[in-house]
């Protein structure tokens, strides 16, 4: 180990101890915070065993054959509140998407699923990501959970990772923005939502033991920045640390990451979780800012937070006042969010109601990545040929514990995979039926894509060919390489050669190599759809809805213009191999050059960059000025539309420091016109993205000189710039 790294190691170690103190000092002194002041006076009364009771939740029931507690639901997890306490037991469930129902143990367990978090990203709405949150949040209020695992915020830095779909891409305003405001969403309804996997969660090959080794000062400028900023949006009760190690320290025992920027820096009042099978002590992890243990008498070697927990305090190792902090922490929340005076009302679900909701997030979110000759919107009236994908019967989902199952049951039998994450689940919301109820003028018919052959004498017989492709990714395991399932590229370029009027629509977990891209005449990516993805791409493809969705993670031409080309471990034989296949270091030495910014520092040429997306109209933007007042960097300009139909323009605001280094998006905003209608924007840049990260003394310092500023379409796009001077200055903490 370098002598550096063993520097930051002590350091980090020794002022996460502090840390640790000091902030339990600062809990029980918070002023004006009325979910404090009740959390003190019920903590009070309890006893130090009821309060160490507080600390350690239990399995819920489905996972590998477990039965549910006595008082749980069947789900992630359960903990039930001190006797006599007038506080909820905790019901917590996996609720990425959705509300889980695992190993269907609950016998009413099927749910509405929102399409993948990189959808709803893609729709680059705050609103429309606030309204999906409130939708899972009130199914799972309805269905007795107060706790939901949800908010995913570790940034793309590989385009194959897994969990990807559960994500909101590589950028960490764009991610923080979207991903509060979804937890907002959820904390709406009176449900805890946990802003997770903290941190440097980037990947699933090692996740158990993989050390993701990267600069703190690059660090709080990319991943922490993203989680930064979605706490300050959302203000989640809990925040979930992750299973890797960071920088060598397992991030559940990580003071560096818990306490000194958590609950130091950021001020978090609320408290961290371990994620499944993430716990390894007791007193160290206690000390470094764990507050609760989650299924520790299932997925954890050890019961830490139990006995040994109390024997650690009873010896002296760890203080009472800590364990009187971790309480706080955990039934403050209980307070803010709403979960003591609003318990949930079992219910049945609004199900017509919430697949509204899924399905404006997806048409909102999917993106329309080509459109040679205005091949979109179909005519009403064509003869279109469906191809693939199972599109007769419906769309596909991401696997792990963001799958939610489908109300009206799976639609497509796979072969019985028993190994996680099981067979892919299609979603009843088939696309070949909700454009046969969009178009009834035109002739659709349907060709599974199985036999080459057969589906190019349906394209050559057709005016169109519309191709379904899949990618199925998951929890646990990540893409072995950058394309679609099966015969898909082999299909597509098949009918495309046979008919050029070839439209690929792409449910996919990652951005994937479009070989074909230039052979055909349309693509839209519709990501992982949802519940109501048939009728949002039917809509989409007929026109009745416009595509406003783009990109937040970019599209390579290959894999060798990636930060890291190869992912070391990823051929190993199965899901748990995966996991555990090595404890190797991974040296992020891109730094807080992710995604985009990766693409700018290296001069690289994307196949489609991060922010495209095209719509059925088209818009022109003039008038840029940038203007720095009362410390604040305010880009205006006006958009008007040009085009024949309304549209949504989401233009966007890039910055370039003065002393050089990639660009970074600024802000953005997201304009509905009507044909000919002109409107001013204005987007102020958060003055972090104007600074970088001073290490040495924990705070942002923007340098003085003049910055540039972008305005565009997409990260690439130069056409329109202006820069402005901007004196030095540190960011108050």
């Amino acid at each position: 180990m370098k002598l550096s790294r063993k520097i930051f190691l002590l350091s980090a170690v020794a002022c996460g101890m502090m840390v640790a103190h000091d902030a339990a000092h600062a809990a029980h002194h918070a002023p004006g915070d009325p979910a404090d002041e009740k959390a003190r006076q019920v903590l009070a009364h309890m006893s130090p065993e009821d309060k160490m009771s507080l600390l350690f939740s239990v399995d819920g029931g489905g996972f590998n054959g477990s039965v549910a507690p006595p008082g749980g639901l069947g789900s992630a997890a359960y903990l039930r509140a001190p006797a006599g306490s007038g506080l909820p037991d905790l019901q917590i469930s996996d609720a990425g998407l959705g509300i889980r129902n695992p190993a269907h143990i609950r016998k009413d367990g099927a749910a509405v699923s929102l399409p993948s978090g990189l959808s709803t990203a893609s729709s680059w709405d705050m609103d429309m990501a606030r309204e999906a949150g409130a939708m899972i949040g009130r199914e799972a209020w309805q269905s007795g959970f107060n706790v939901l695992l949800g908010g995913g915020a570790d940034l793309t830095r590989d385009p194959r990772g897994g969990r990807n779909f559960e994500y909101a891409g590589e950028d960490p305003l764009q991610t923080g923005r979207m991903v509060g405001s979804t937890i907002a969403g959820v904390q709406s309804q009176h449900v805890i939502s946990t802003l997770k996997h903290y941190a440097m969660n980037d990947l699933e090959t090692s996740r158990m033991t993989m050390s993701a080794d990267i600069d703190p000062v690059a660090m709080r400028e990319s991943d922490l920045l993203g989680f930064e900023i979605a706490l300050e949006t959302g203000h989640p009760g809990s925040v979930m640390c992750s299973y890797n190690r960071v920088n060598d320290l397992y991030a559940c025992e990580n003071p560096y990451l818990l306490n000194t920027t958590l609950k130091q820096d950021w001020h978090y009042p609320g408290f961290v979780m371990s994620d499944w099978g993430a716990t390894h002590s007791s007193a160290r992890a206690a000390l470094a800012g764990l507050d609760q243990e989650s299924a520790g008498d299932h997925a954890d070697a050890r019961p830490y937070f139990q006995a040994l927990l109390a024997a650690d305090v009873k010896a002296g190792r760890v203080p009472q006042s800590r364990i009187d902090d971790m309480a706080q922490r955990i039934v403050r929340s209980l307070f803010a969010q709403g979960l003591v005076d609003h318990p949930p009302q079992r219910a049945p679900l609004d199900v017509v109601t919430d697949t509204l909701v899924a399905q404006r997030d997806e048409e909102e979110g999917a993106v329309l990545l080509r459109n040679e000759g205005n091949i979109l919107p179909l005519s009403p009236t064509a003869r279109i040929a469906v191809i693939g994908g199972h599109a007769d019967v419906g769309v596909i989902s991401g696997g792990g514990s963001s799958q939610v199952d489908p109300i009206g049951g799976e639609v497509v039998k796979g072969p019985g995979k028993k190994d996680w994450p099981g067979d892919p689940v299609y979603f009843p919301s088939s696309p070949l039926k909700a454009m046969r109820a969009e178009a009834p003028s035109a002739h659709i018919t349907y060709d599974p894509g199985t036999n080459i052959a057969a589906a190019v004498r349906a394209a050559r017989a057709a005016d169109v060919a519309v191709v379904y492709a899949t990618q199925f990714t998951f929890e646990g395991m990540d893409a072995p390489n950058m394309h679609l399932d099966g015969n898909a590229d082999a299909l597509i370029a098949a009918v495309a050669a046979a008919n050029p009027r070839t439209v690929v629509v792409m449910e996919t977990g990652d951005p994937v190599l479009m070989p074909w891209n230039s052979s055909v005449a349309g693509v839209l990516e519709a990501w992982f759809p949802g519940s109501g993805g048939g009728t949002a791409i039917a809509r989409l493809l007929f026109g009745k809805v416009a595509p406003s969705g783009h990109l937040t993670m970019t599209f390579p031409q290959a894999e060798s213009q990636l930060a890291h080309p190869d992912i070391a471990g990823v051929t190993a034989n199965n899901v748990f191999e995966m996991q555990f296949h090595t404890d190797q270091e991974l040296v992020y030495d891109e730094g807080s050059d992710v995604g985009y910014r990766w693409f700018d520092r290296n001069h690289l040429k994307p196949l489609y960059p991060f922010g495209y997306g095209l719509t059925y109209t088209t818009f022109a933007t003039d008038g840029l000025a940038a203007g720095y007042h009362h410390k604040q960097l305010t880009v205006t300009f006006n958009v008007r539309n040009t085009g024949t139909r309304p549209g949504v323009d989401v233009p966007q605001v890039y910055v370039g420091l003065p002393d050089g280094g990639a660009r970074r998006l600024g802000g953005w905003q997201r304009v509905t016109l009507a044909p000919g209608e002109s409107r001013q924007v204005s987007v102020q840049v958060d003055p972090r993205l104007l600074a970088h990260f001073d290490g040495r003394h924990d705070r942002w310092a923007i340098p003085s000189g003049r910055f540039r500023v972008w305005l565009g379409t997409s990260a690439v796009d130069d056409s329109q710039q202006v820069s402005v001077h901007l004196p030095a200055r540190t960011l108050a903490p």
